[in-house]
């Protein structure tokens, strides 16, 4: 029994030493391990500013705290740039006016000034198909390369008068301003209208009327209107455009024997093209005006004299008055009515109803207001790369299947890019100004025609997937028949000029760099959005009435 007390107070006291050995190890471990992991590294924390921009342009200014920096066999030199290094410290929030910026607050830091001083700076371009620019509205702001938009993308063009030059010559050799008058055909009231109005402006001083001879004619056998301003026009053919398809006695192609535009009746000298363009019809006339002008086209005035109007926003009372303004012979409001607007200004709701309401405002403080409308320019290649057509359309170019039975078979390309395989009745490339056409007939958007894209809207395709898109102005946009279809394809520029699409043809389409402008009656945004309440009843429903009380409409 002795024995055994002894084993068991032997093993009692050696299982304690043993414990208290395992105790002391771990602790020691730990004190180590401890000593390790929280012990940083040494560095030379600065204090900065990271200014935030916000609605009230605050200012955020984030100073991390300074560790103890004294150990000399640390590097004063060496700086952490992984902040995830750094302990979260908390916040201070300074409210100020400054713009945003990386600012260091100790200017005894060296280091840090070199660094943000020797930042490198970025720079932009626009580079497009051949050549690259540095005029865009994107720019780079401070030494953070924060980048910024100049302004919008567009915006209303107005344009004015110099007089600068008509003020220092004399009367003799002041310059002439001239206006082609467009009336459509077969309309006998239209052209008595026009034949009043030329009368009208051959009496106004240094103002020539310019008329094809068909309309010339006309005026003198059937209203006796003959004067010395009244001169013959002829349009011109312009190199590179038009198509073998089309006739050479077609006013598109022009009189190759006529060397200018302009025939005087008098001498027969040419002259130049007109200042103003005055259409007397429908929206059709409009784009006739933008084939005979398939380069550089001048400003264009539209009085309504159609069946819808919805671009001809001049009425024939206001024709006179309107032309003389738009060439600058007559005086607007006054220059103390007109007044640019903020867009970003907060008006009441009452006023803004009151200023969409106004009335005629034509050349308010002489700046005359105008929608360059974007064409489209439409090339017809064949298989060997030779160009067979070439039209600037204002409206839309259509590849249907035309008199085939088959569906149009079609491989289209965004930028030498493939963008669908097209199987459908057709495919339009539509304008923003032929966004309101054939286009929105085929379910497409309705787009403003400041807006600077592409449409491209499929004509009954055979699925459910294949919707309206719209690209940027900047793409060129290629579609060609291939050689497994089934049948040719067909291909008009702005409802003219059909031509067929055989096998391996391909239509080249992208931005033109001639616009059709025309003149607004107020704005364009006005003129648009009037377009489309009066001529589609845009959103137009019975309004429902307040609960519990008759409602009238005039208050």
């Amino acid at each position: 029994i002795s024995h055994r007390s002894i084993d068991r107070s032997t093993m009692t006291a050696t299982a304690k030493m043993s414990s208290l050995l395992l105790v002391l190890t771990i602790l020691c471990l730990a004190t180590l391990c401890t000593h390790s992991f929280v012990t940083p590294r040494r560095v030379n924390t600065f204090k900065y500013k990271y200014n935030m921009v916000s609605q009230e342009h605050f200012q955020e200014s984030i100073v991390p705290e300074e560790e103890d920096s004294s150990d000399d066999n640390d590097d004063d030199d060496e700086m952490i740039v992984d902040v995830k290094e750094v302990a979260p410290t908390p916040v201070e929030v300074v409210k100020k006016e400054t713009p945003p910026l990386l600012i260091p607050l100790d200017d005894d830091d060296d280091d840090t000034q070199f660094a943000a001083a020797s930042k490198r700076k970025m720079e932009l371009m626009l580079c497009g198909r051949e050549t690259c620019t540095d005029v865009i509205r994107e720019r780079v702001v401070g030494n953070q390369n924060h980048l910024e938009f100049e302004g919008p993308a567009t915006g209303q063009v107005c344009y004015t008068w110099d007089d600068e030059n008509e003020s220092n010559s004399n009367n003799k050799s002041k310059p002439k301003s001239s206006v082609l008058m467009l009336v459509k055909r077969g309309d006998d009231e239209l052209i008595r209208i026009a034949a009043e109005a030329i009368k009208e402006l051959c009496k106004t001083d240094n103002l020539e009327v310019h008329v094809a001879p068909e309309l010339s004619a006309k005026l003198k056998h059937y209203y006796g209107v003959d004067d010395q301003k009244i001169k013959l026009f002829e349009p011109a053919p312009i190199p590179g455009f038009g198509g073998n398809h089309v006739a050479m006695d077609d006013e598109l192609m022009g009189n190759s024997s006529n060397e200018g535009l302009l025939v005087d009746g008098a001498d027969g000298t040419g002259t130049s093209s007109p200042d103003l363009v005055c259409t007397l019809g429908g929206d059709g006339l409009l784009m006739h005006a933008g084939m005979m002008f398939q380069a550089a086209c001048p400003p264009i005035l539209c009085v309504a004299g159609g069946s819808l109007g919805f671009l001809t926003r001049f009425s024939r009372d206001e024709m006179v008055e309107a032309i003389k303004i738009a060439l600058g012979l007559s005086q607007g409001k006054d220059d103390d009515a007109f007044e640019f607007r903020d867009p970003t200004e907060i008006r009441p709701s009452y006023k803004l109803l009151k200023e969409s309401m106004s009335s005629f405002n034509l050349g308010l403080g002489n700046r005359i207001c105008i929608s360059m409308r974007m064409r489209l320019d439409v090339r017809v290649v064949n298989r060997e790369g030779v160009v067979r057509a070439r039209f600037n359309v204002l409206n839309e170019v259509i590849i249907d299947r035309g008199a085939s039975p088959y569906l149009s078979a079609l491989e289209c390309f965004v930028d030498d890019l493939h963008l669908t395989t097209v199987q459908a009745d057709g495919i339009i490339f539509a304008t923003p100004t032929g966004s309101t056409a054939y286009s929105m007939a085929a379910g497409g958007s309705v787009v403003h025609p400041a807006v600077p894209g592409i449409l491209i809207t499929p004509i009954c395709p055979h699925v459910l997937s294949f919707r309206s898109m719209v690209f940027p102005d900047s793409v060129v946009l290629r579609c060609y028949v291939p050689d497994d279809a089934r049948s040719d394809a067909s291909v008009s520029f702005d409802g003219r000029y059909r031509r067929v699409l055989h096998r391996g043809d391909s239509v080249q389409v992208q931005m033109s760099h001639y616009p059709v402008p025309t003149i607004n009656r107020a704005d364009h945004s006005a003129d648009w959005l009037s377009s489309l309440k009066e001529n589609f009843n845009f959103n137009s429903r019975a309004r429902q009435k307040p609960n519990g009380q008759e409602f009238d409409s005039s208050t």
